[in-house]
């Protein structure tokens, strides 16, 4: 009894969740949760520096594979002549290749490569193979001694001292898989860096039109700040454990950025929302995190569910992009819910420092959203009819959408390895920077060399290469007629597979893209079942009501479809893409059905927690589901709308990049998220919310008994 009535003798303002006690207690511990921060932010931060040279550089495989086996068949056994061997070309119009300046360049490259551990037998150009027909050009060619990261990293290092051997009359270019991937990143990064610099003024600019005050829109860029440091140094930290793609980092950057804000906005607006009925700064924090800071937790924790999902698909790459995209949550999810609180306690009022005219007149419940609610309210068929017309009609394109791995192309004009690329097709053939290779018994060397050679699209099969130590293998490389990226190779590679002996087996650079792109395609529909399913169950266990679980997960799938049509019909189609400046692959890149899916789903979730949980507090606090509709778009509009704006501008400032990943990564990220604050949060589920009415709250009994208790209102 005595244990009761101290409870209810507390004042209300300590009653509430766990989240309630976390915030209020950041917020009376101020000085220690910043002095918590400063020492991990320095201890990670020095480690940050680093991230960009320290993390792998390859990784884009599907482990397993059969082309996977021939490479490490390739470095066991035929002194590292793999897939992920470096391919020096050395060309000169007017000096042919036995020449002794061309001589001493080759002699010169080869001591490069010898003084260096991670690469091994070094065969310099051999007449009928690795020599032009001119004799002008020759390929020397560097095993690769150590694993395919190391080997990106060597060319790394040793790339510009290789191209450094060019003179007026001689040309020196590293080429192959390895100084591909070394050039792509670079290129890559440094446009994602470019993007990321000029997205943070455009953010801070849409930060203090929302909220109208200086103090309050630097908040979500610091805190952001710190979970972008704290990322990038426990990614460098990470990596000692086990290879993360250097990828990991640049998607890390964007969704720490963009999530960041998301979480600190909608915790900020609620706070000032708090500070107008709670003069204690520390109780409107507990508050604050006790309504806004529920949905935050969900949102976050979505967003990690929908890229674990990512985690089956074998390919290292992917999956350590995956990882470093919810690393950064993890941290930017820790500052929002403890750094954030204690900052917002110890400013208080003063976060409406530096407040414009108009943010005086400034409510949480959005006059024009009310409005725009109420509108929906008494008219949802035809703007429900008409947002569902058109996501529909963006997802019918989807249905023709093709993908495959990146094409040369992507790497800009002016690369080492794209000017080699393609000198060795003008010099040898279209096929020749995509020579698959063959690894047999050397009781099958003969049949495999005469089969190889009858298959369609083959144009020549080099003479058996055997194995440096006793083992009873033998290698061939078989020049496919066409280019790496060509469609006809997946049928020459099929081909091979099915016509050659028992012992062969078939790999190659093209035949890792195509392995790693057949492995893609058969994990999808595993990954967006998943996907769909851990969303819809955590939807359901916040919002205790299966109906409108299931109508946010299957709204959230059809903004992810449309934002897919639109992207067929700009990358695949080339709609556009002069004013994008772009040329058309005629796909999409092969890794971004699997990877964008879970990026965009976790998204839309995103916008869908904010708004069902303001929904659901309002119908917790009246059981009334118009009000429940009304009112939980206009304490959540604005903020839908501040967080889209931000995140469109982000994810836009990608498709100012030269290279083609990042600027089809940034139009369909910032695709997906214009459509689906616009036409879907701001439209349809509300009309949905308005149509199902209480029927969208409602639970049986049995569920509501198995279903842990959590409310969205304060107290």
């Amino acid at each position: 009894m005595s244990a009761t009535r101290t409870v209810t003798a507390d004042p209300p303002t300590r009653t509430g969740g766990i989240l309630a006690r976390l915030g209020r207690s950041m917020a009376e511990h101020t000085r220690l949760v910043l002095g918590v921060w400063l020492i991990a932010l320095v201890a990670l931060g020095a480690a940050a520096p680093s991230v960009f040279t320290s993390l792998a550089g390859a990784g884009w495989q599907a482990n397993g594979s059969e082309s996977v086996q021939v490479r490490e068949l390739a470095e066991q056994h035929f002194g590292g002549n793999s897939s992920a061997a470096v391919q020096v070309v050395v060309h000169s119009d007017s000096l042919p290749i036995t020449d002794p300046s061309m001589q001493q360049t080759l002699a010169a490259a080869t001591e490069i490569f010898s003084a260096d551990p991670r690469f091994g037998e070094v065969v310099t150009p051999q007449p009928g193979m690795t020599i032009s027909p001119d004799g002008h050009t020759g390929i020397l060619i560097a095993g690769a001694n150590a694993s395919t990261d190391e080997t990106v990293s060597a060319v790394d290092e040793l790339g510009k001292e290789l191209t450094a051997l060019s003179t007026d009359t001689i040309e020196v270019y590293p080429t192959g898989a390895s100084a591909l991937w070394s050039d792509f990143n670079k290129a890559n990064h440094e446009a994602m860096i470019k993007a990321e610099m000029m997205s943070w003024p455009v953010t801070l600019a849409i930060m203090v039109l929302a909220f109208g005050s200086l103090v309050a829109a630097g908040l979500p860029l610091l805190l952001t700040l710190a979970g972008l440091v704290a990322s990038a140094g426990g990614l460098v930290i990470l990596n000692e454990i086990t290879p993360i793609s250097v990828w990991a980092m640049n998607f890390a950057m964007m969704f720490a950025l963009a999530l960041g804000i998301d979480y600190a906005l909608f915790l900020v607006a609620r706070f000032r929302d708090a500070l107008r009925t709670n003069a204690d700064p520390r109780t409107a924090v507990a508050q604050t995190m006790d309504t806004a800071g529920k949905a935050v937790v969900l949102s976050g924790l979505t967003v990690l569910v929908s890229l674990s999902a990512v985690l089956i698909v074998p390919a290292p790459a992917v999956r350590t992009m995956a990882v470093g995209i919810m690393l950064a949550v993890i941290f930017v999810l820790a500052a929002t819910l403890t750094l954030l609180p204690a900052v917002l306690g110890r400013i208080g009022a003063k976060v409406n420092g530096g407040s414009l005219p108009y943010a005086k007149r400034q409510q949480h419940r959005s006059p024009m959203f009310a409005a725009w609610a109420s509108l929906l309210h008494k008219h949802p068929w035809p703007f429900g009819i008409g947002a569902f017309i058109v996501l529909i009609a963006l997802v019918v394109p989807v249905f023709g959408l093709k993908v495959a791995m990146p094409s040369i192309a992507v790497v800009p004009e002016d690369a080492p390895v794209r000017q080699g690329y393609e000198l060795v097709q003008q010099q040898f053939g279209d096929g020749a920077p995509g020579m698959l290779q063959i690894v047999t018994s050397a009781d099958d060397a003969a049949d495999t060399s005469r089969v190889a050679m009858s298959v369609d699209g083959v144009a020549m099969v080099t003479p058996t290469q055997q194995a440096a130590d006793e083992s009873d293998l033998v290698m061939l490389q078989a020049v496919p007629t066409v280019d790496p990226s060509d469609p006809a190779m997946d049928t020459i590679l099929a081909d091979l597979r099915s016509q050659l002996p028992e012992s062969a087996l078939v790999g190659g650079a093209p035949a890792e893209n195509l392995d790693l792109q057949q492995a893609l395609d058969d994990y999808l529909p595993i990954v967006v079942v998943v996907i769909l399913t851990l969303g819809f169950l955590l939807l359901l266990i916040a919002l205790q009501a299966p109906l409108i679980a299931l109508i946010g997960t299957l709204v959230s799938l059809l903004s992810t479809g449309a934002a897919f049509g639109i992207a067929k019909l700009i990358f695949q189609d080339g709609h556009g893409a002069g004013l994008l400046g772009f040329d058309p692959q005629g796909f999409l890149n092969g890794w971004g059905p699997v990877f964008f899916f879970a990026m965009i789903f976790a998204i839309a979730m995103d916008y869908t927690v904010f708004l069902l949980s303001s929904a659901k507090e309002h119908y917790e606090r009246t059981g009334d589901p118009a009000i429940a509709h009304i009112d939980g778009l206009a304490h959540s509009g604005r903020v839908i709308a501040a967080a889209a704006a931000v995140m469109v501008a982000v994810f836009f400032t990608f498709a100012l990049a030269d290279p083609l990943p990042p600027k089809e990564m940034g139009i369909i990220l910032g695709v997906a998220v214009l459509l689906d604050a616009v036409l879907v949060r701001l439209v349809l589920l509300p009309v949905l919310l308005r149509l199902t009415g209480r029927a969208a709250w409602w639970a049986p009994v049995w569920l509501r008994s198995v279903l842990p208790n959590i409310s969205f209102s304060h107290g």
